[in-house]
């Protein structure tokens, strides 16, 4: 089976979008205020390899089970995550990132250790992981999915380690994450109708 460019490039939108006003962004963009950025670069995106690893394992392990219903749970799961994005409070979200990011350099492990350990938590269960284990149950394909997610996820930290202040001047977190919503909306409904067509 050859590798589909296609793929790899629809999962790293999705993905990059979805990712852009998440927690784990904010934790990256308040990682690089108190540590050196390259260091919170490396750390974050260790954390992200490690925990897309894990949702294309989740995604995968998801086909075993009837098609049909796991592509319509996935849809729903789309559209539950449109709802989660609309509901966030960023401001909320940035306060919790500085306090848990504060509570990290009292420490003496290397700072790319600190990244990686608060980017690592923030990602458990999190939006983007739980799209790309969606993807990966809806399209059957880990390698591509996974690979997109990835670059999406590293693109996305080091934009937040590096211009996230500029980068926010323009494009508020309101706004990413309603277009985030609105993406979720769109995949969620077009899995479903593809589904229930197909059945």
């Amino acid at each position: 089976m050859s590798l589909a460019p296609d793929l790899v490039l629809s999962s790293f939108g999705i993905v990059f979008v979805a990712e852009l006003p998440d927690k784990t962004a904010l934790a990256s963009l308040v990682l690089a205020t108190h540590l050196p950025p390259r260091q919170v670069v490396v750390g974050a995106w260790l954390a992200f390899l490690v925990q897309t690893l894990v949702a294309v394992v989740a995604g995968s392990v998801l086909q075993f089970l009837p098609t049909q219903p796991v592509r319509i749970a996935a849809g729903l799961g789309f559209l539950l995550f449109a709802v989660i994005a609309l509901r966030r409070n960023v401001d909320q979200e940035i306060a919790a990132e500085q306090q848990d990011v504060q509570t990290g350099r009292g420490r003496r492990s290397p700072p790319w250790v600190a990244s990686f350990l608060v980017v690592f938590a923030a990602e458990w269960g999190d939006l983007t992981q739980l799209a790309t284990a969606g993807l990966v149950a809806h399209t059957g394909r880990p390698l591509e999915v996974g690979l997109g997610a990835l670059a999406a996820l590293w693109a996305v930290t080091l934009l937040a380690a590096t211009t996230g202040a500029q980068l926010a001047r323009f494009i508020s977190p309101v706004v990413l994450n309603r277009i985030s919503a609105a993406l979720f909306t769109a995949i969620g409904l077009f899995i479903i109708l593809s589904s229930l067509q197909a059945a």
